[in-house]
């Protein structure tokens, strides 16, 4: 006789709800708007994005790679300690933008994603929009999570 799917699921479905890096306790919500899901903690305002959704936001991978430089560690804030991936785990490292001035994010190494505390990526994509013009997908996000380009 085997076991009852029910009571002993496969693994997989253990681990479903993604935490924030920042907070550690507090569960993620997820945004859904033209093929982009964003990731958000409503207690400290920070922003997950799966691998490739910060292109999306920007509309332009080329111009996503002027912005970051991934690959360029980074150094944390003092007192910061280091975050976890909330996908797989992995201690995440620092990178930084290259607008002036830069901004530090999390990048997970495993290529998962990217963390953004609260306010960076409004202030990325403000910077992507001088450049590029704004996006469709970018205003909206700005328009849920408040944040205007005088804010940042």
């Amino acid at each position: 006789m085997g076991l009852c799917p029910f009571l002993f699921p496969p693994a997989t479905h253990y681990n479903t709800l993604m935490r924030c890096p920042h907070c550690k306790d507090e569960v993620l919500i997820s945004l859904e708007y033209e093929k982009v899901e964003v990731d958000y903690c409503t207690a400290c305002k920070g922003v997950w994005l799966d691998s490739g959704e910060l292109e999306l936001l920007i509309g332009n991978e080329e111009a996503t790679v002027k912005f970051l430089t991934i690959g360029s560690p980074a150094q944390a804030p003092k007192g910061e300690k280091h975050r976890k991936c909330p996908e797989c785990l992995a201690r995440m490292t620092k990178e930084s933008t290259t607008t002036d001035p830069a901004i530090i994010f999390d990048h997970c190494p495993q290529g998962d994603g990217l963390w953004f505390d609260a306010g960076e990526l409004a202030t990325i994509l403000n910077h992507a929009e001088e450049t590029l013009g704004q996006s469709e997908v970018s205003t909206f996000l700005k328009d849920v999570f408040g944040q205007s380009k005088q804010e940042s």
